[in-house]
């Protein structure tokens, strides 16, 4: 059946429109540049129509497994700061999404998801490839709606984008039935007059503001503790923080979230925070007294022990999420505001307040204890001159891409995922995308991927394990279909790694289940797709290979084989106090408690 879709450029007044017309009317309006799919029976409709409009400005990208179209989303959206869209048909397209719909909701990344559903006389009577959508998807997005009259359609899809963007970001599904896809309504053009219902606050309480900034400036031992608020509140936000980091002369650290929010290799960097954070990070933390917390959660990877974390310290918590405030951590000072707002108010405090100050305390104490925490070198690592040790693979990739600033890293979950934010440099926030609070294997290769078509020059790398690659190889046919230079850098060291180092270290080496068998050839397997396939097995090849990988303009998976053995360091053992830190192998963890083995 054929019909006439009306052009997206000459749409007369009081037009009637297709559902369908509909949606892909306002995700232009919305200026949607690319959006990741995969079609079934309860989205033809919206197919067809994309199908007939020549003048479509926004770029359907095919996968090959809806999970991956909604980490492809997450990586459009953490490394442009725009909504990042996915397009799924019913029942098991959308429940193939929730993986992705979690992780974007842990990380609070905005993306929005369209899903098919059965039309709307079918729905709770079990018909094909009917789920319950909105009961399913509830706890994992900020916000869901089923659309039951063509109507509301565009209306409810500009809300999704404000609810979607503003306040604490993430994830959005509209359930459209198959239906309203097909019925047709009078167009309504977007208004400017427009008010919205959810308007969170993003201005912070200037009093609380000087509060805080009386409070940082009797501070002997202070701290930022930057949290991936910071990224998602944009990059003004980001210069707002150096610039407020190196006038107070302050140390910062940031979680693994927030690297590239401030340069990780600048002075007054500590290193990232955290259950495998720096030994001088999580010394400086416990023993600061007032910690400036910023678009940051106090996870429980950050605490350790809740009734041991930084004692002595006076806190200050910015964010824009009001029930992120005293949930995990009591606080002394809290502000609920967009973190960009917030550190440029207190910035201009700082200011004020120095001018008002005749004498501050020395921070030159401070300094000295942080150094010598820094004397212990934590990331240092043992070489060998026949195994790849991880650690010199991610020093070696670091060191050949520092003339680089067109670079983006993803990576996998596991020890590499650790080794990466350890060792690699991050300047400038989105360049770094990761999966923080889900931990999902299977996230940075679609990650990539979104990312490349965001950055189509740049160069995107997806460091990897072994495991966790297979979760979702087989977006390789997209990144070939579509000629996406990614770079797929797999540590490969035959073993879910840091299950193996929790089950050596906690579990009396019990390797459960824990090494991989029957690993492809990776060399082979990206020859099949007709992507380019290299190996390294000893440190000499290491350099080699990634000249190489570099210099490829296809996609390329570099397999560097790594000593299988080697455990990632620094690591705080579950439940314990952040200043209970092993450095490296020998270090005996102290007798781990029941409350600490439940969260390994």
């Amino acid at each position: 059946m054929s019909r006439s879709v009306p052009s997206l450029t000459t749409l007369t007044k009081d037009a009637t429109l297709s559902g369908a017309d509909i949606v892909w009317r306002v995700l232009c309006e919305q200026g949607v540049e690319v959006i990741f799919g995969y079609p079934g029976g309860a989205v033809l409709p919206l197919y067809d129509t994309l199908f007939q409009k020549d003048d479509m400005p926004l770029r359907h990208i095919l996968v090959r497994h809806e999970q991956a179209a909604a980490h492809a989303a997450e990586g459009y959206a953490r490394s442009t700061g725009k909504v990042g869209m996915l397009l799924v048909t019913s029942g098991p397209g959308v429940t193939n999404t929730i993986t992705g719909l979690t992780d974007a909701f842990m990380d609070s990344i905005p993306i929005i998801c369209l899903s098919g559903q059965v039309a709307t006389h079918l729905i709770g009577s079990d018909a094909f490839q009917e789920a319950d959508t909105v009961g399913i998807t509830r706890p994992c997005t900020k916000h869901n709606y089923l659309v039951k009259d063509v109507r509301l359609l565009a209306s409810t899809i500009r809300e999704a984008f404000h609810v979607a963007t503003s306040g604490r970001p993430g994830p959005v599904i509209i359930d459209i039935p198959k239906d309203v896809q097909i019925a047709t309504t009078l167009y309504t053009p977007p208004s400017s007059k427009k008010k919205h219902r959810y308007a969170p606050k993003t201005q912070p309480s200037l009093s609380r503001i000087d509060e805080a900034v009386s409070l940082m400036a009797q501070a002997q031992r202070p701290i930022f503790y930057v949290g991936g608020g910071v990224i998602n509140a944009g990059a003004h936000a980001s210069t707002m923080l150096c610039q407020l980091v190196q006038e107070t002369g302050f140390p910062i650290t940031q979680t693994l979230m927030a690297l590239g929010a401030y340069p990780t290799d600048a002075p007054q960097s500590l290193g990232m925070l955290g259950m495998h954070g720096t030994y001088e990070a999580n010394l400086a933390m416990h023993g600061c007294d007032v910690m400036i917390a910023i678009g940051a959660r106090f996870d429980d990877r950050i605490t350790g022990c809740i009734a041991d974390f930084s004692p002595d310290s006076q806190k200050i918590h910015i964010d824009i999420d009001p029930s992120s405030i005293n949930k995990n951590i009591l606080v002394d000072i809290p502000i609920i505001a967009d973190a960009g707002h917030a550190i440029e108010a207190m910035l201009r405090a700082w200011r004020q307040q120095r001018k008002r100050q005749k004498t501050t305390p020395s921070l030159a104490p401070w300094w000295r204890r942080i150094e010598g925490w820094r004397a212990k070198k934590c990331l240092h690592y043992e070489k060998s001159a026949t195994h790849i040790k991880p650690q010199y693979a991610l020093e070696r990739l670091n060191h050949l891409l520092s003339d680089r600033d067109d670079v983006y890293i993803t990576t996998e979950v596991g020890q590499h995922q650790m080794w990466a934010a350890q060792f690699m440099t991050f300047r400038k926030p989105h360049h770094w995308m990761t999966s923080g609070g889900l931990g999902t294997m299977g996230y940075g290769f679609p990650s990539a991927i979104g990312v490349q078509l965001a950055h189509p020059k740049a160069c995107v790398i997806d460091i990897a394990g072994e495991a966790s690659i297979l979760m979702n190889i087989q977006e390789l046919s997209t990144a070939m279909q579509y000629k996406l230079p990614v770079k797929i850098f797999i540590l490969n060291n035959q073993y879910m790694g840091m299950v193996r180092q929790w089950q050596e270290l906690l579990y009396g080496n019990r390797l459960s289940q824990s090494y991989t068998a029957s690993l492809p050839d990776f060399v082979q397997l990206a020859q099949a797709f007709g992507a380019c396939g290299l190996r390294a097995s000893k440190p000499d090849d290491v350099d080699d290979v990634i000249h190489t990988m570099l210099s490829t303009d296809n996609l390329v998976i570099a397999d560097i084989r790594v000593d299988p053995q080697e455990n990632c360091f620094p690591m705080i053992p579950a439940g314990a106090a952040h200043n209970n830190i092993l450095l490296k192998e020998g270090d005996t963890p102290t007798q781990t408690s029941a409350e600490g083995m439940v969260q390994v």
